[in-house]
């Protein structure tokens, strides 16, 4: 059985510069905690990430999977899916990042995630690893956008 999480929220930032700090996957483990690699493995003919492999944290060991980005028409929306991964049976995803009306220097950034994993979990397991995802795909995000990237 597949699981969805979606959530929304307002980052101080434009649409633009939301999606490409999303887009730049090299970055994602500089602010996604449980990201521990990623490698474009393909790049589309604007030099956008296709496939990129990424190794992460996941229930107390490490994992590995492939996604494949695609862009349609919108061209503030990034999705993907799953080519390949040692855990997940099916996952897709999207983030789109959409104007505020009347706020310029604003965006609504709307993400969805469904997953399906090749081993079963309790219920509780399960919810505690989706706001895991969830936060970092929306409030790491915010965090990286609005304050910067960390000091080291």
């Amino acid at each position: 059985m597949t699981d969805h999480a979606s959530q929304r929220i307002i980052v101080r930032a434009t649409p633009q510069r939301c999606y490409e700090t999303v887009l730049d996957v090299e970055r994602l483990p500089e602010w996604a905690p449980d990201i521990k690699e990623t490698e474009v493995l393909v790049r589309d003919d604007m030099g956008r990430p296709g496939d990129v492999a990424f190794r992460a944290a996941a229930m107390g060991r490490s994992t590995s999977y492939t996604l494949r980005y695609n862009y349609g028409s919108n061209p503030l929306r990034i999705s993907w899916r799953l080519v390949d991964g040692d855990l997940l049976r099916r996952m897709s995803g999207a983030y789109e990042f959409l104007e505020v009306e009347g706020d310029a220097d604003a965006a609504l950034v709307v993400y969805d995630l469904d997953v399906d994993l090749l081993i079963g979990l309790p219920g509780f397991v399960k919810r505690r690893l989706e706001a895991k995802v969830v936060h970092a795909a929306i409030d790491d995000l915010k965090a990286r956008i609005e304050v910067g990237a960390p000091s080291n």
